[in-house]
């Protein structure tokens, strides 16, 4: 076993409204369905066990983009949704936040009299990777969650978070059952958050001794320690930022949807009809599932696919992100029945965006864009927390007409 990384987000207060919550429970299910039938459910452990992936994952879903938030809202929504089907597909979302954290053995004891798994065993799996990161790693940050997704295989990863309360942070930490060989030598694939300095991390390879002298008091023998792989470090800053996102990246993917029409690519007549700003959605939707790790370094992209629930970078078009949802569910259908026209249509959006890269040069006026977005949002049925977007006050020029490329 090996934790697969960690995150450091600012602490973000706030409510996820009905409205959005709901939604991200449809988005969330359909994309997981997808990258299960595609690939597998091995894959879907993996990704979640990715702290760039599941940040890129969140923001692609209207959460705010940066903040720790989308830990608890993401894992909840999949909860809900995917814990229902989670017999046809074969995943389990044990776990959650607070209270919910403590019933993570006896749900996972259930899932192995549902699947055959060694219900025990996973239980104490779980445990175990909470007392490495609450105990053996002392680096301020306490765990409030605590997430377990297990398929019917026995992949597992486990999501966690901590709060520390003195710096306004919370950290959040992957674990993945691939390749795992140790619970106390690099078992982390990621822990996710920023440098505070000096540590106790008794999981470190320089703590082997000290480690040694004081497990012979408890009567245990460590193997191997953590090693802190890939760590993810969300600015403060709540708005996004040009520096936030690789501009080659986003305008490739612009271009794509705006300057060229669905009918002009062979593969995409099944999404003719849809206009550029769904096509906009799906694009980031479909390379959330079907793009490659290297892909997710620059999570703040995907919030250009629903944007975020406070506003940042701009209103949730809800029309936009109920129509992403119908199209993706629609594709699902057809797929189930043998015809994968529709879903072969959405991942080639993906793979134009990702080829017109290579010749692409980003001089994509990135502010024109953002205030664009919010003067078009009230089209789109665009709502924030503070409510619903308002057509923008006439300045004596048509926004529509700014020059993005």
């Amino acid at each position: 076993m090996k934790r697969s990384g960690s995150a450091d987000l600012p602490l973000h207060n706030g409510h996820v409204p009905l409205w959005l919550s709901e939604r991200m429970a449809k988005l969330g299910l359909a994309i997981v369905e997808t990258i299960a039938m595609e690939f597998s459910t091995a894959e879907v452990i993996s990704k979640l066990a990715n702290p760039f992936w599941f940040q890129s994952f969140g923001a692609v879903m209207g959460m705010d983009w940066h903040s720790s938030g989308i830990t608890t809202s993401v894992l909840g929504a999949l909860k809900r949704s995917v814990n229902p089907h989670a017999k046809e597909l074969g995943i389990y979302i044990c776990g959650g936040k607070g209270k919910h954290s403590m019933k993570t053995p006896e749900e996972l004891i259930a899932v192995g009299h549902r699947t055959g798994l060694n219900g025990l065993e996973l239980a104490g799996l779980s445990k175990l990777t909470a007392k490495v990161d609450n105990t053996a790693i002392q680096d301020g940050f306490q765990l409030y969650q605590h997430n377990f997704i297990v398929n019917a295989k026995g992949d597992w990863c486990v999501i966690q978070q901590g709060m520390n309360n003195h710096t306004g942070t919370a950290r959040r930490y992957h674990w993945h059952s691939h390749d795992l060989k140790s619970f106390v030598n690099e078992p982390h694939t990621f822990i996710y958050g920023e440098n505070q300095g000096k540590i106790l991390n008794l999981t470190a390879s320089t703590a082997a001794e000290t480690r040694e002298k004081s497990l012979l008091i408890v009567n245990e023998h460590p193997d191997k320690i953590i090693k802190e792989m890939n760590h993810l470090i969300m600015p403060n800053h709540h708005d996004v930022r040009m520096k936030d996102v690789n501009m080659k990246r986003l305008g490739a993917m612009l271009w794509m949807a705006h300057e060229n029409k669905p009918e002009d690519f062979e593969g995409l007549l099944m999404l003719k009809g849809m206009g550029p700003r769904t096509i906009q959605s799906l694009a980031l939707v479909s390379e959330v599932i079907y793009g490659t790790p290297t892909r997710f370094d620059d999570p703040a992209r995907f919030s250009f696919a629903h944007g975020g629930k406070d506003g940042h970078p701009f209103p949730v078009p809800v029309n936009v992100f109920d129509e992403t949802i119908d199209t993706l569910q629609s594709a699902i259908q057809r797929a189930k029945i043998g015809n994968s026209d529709k879903m072969h249509a959405i991942q080639k959006l993906s793979e134009i965006s990702r080829n017109a890269e290579k010749d692409f040069t980003p001089n994509t006026n990135f502010n024109a864009l953002i205030q664009k977005e919010r003067d078009e949002s009230y089209k789109y049925g665009g709502r924030t927390v503070f409510g619903k977007a308002q057509p923008p006050k006439k300045k004596g020029g048509d926004s529509n007409q700014l020059e993005l490329f």
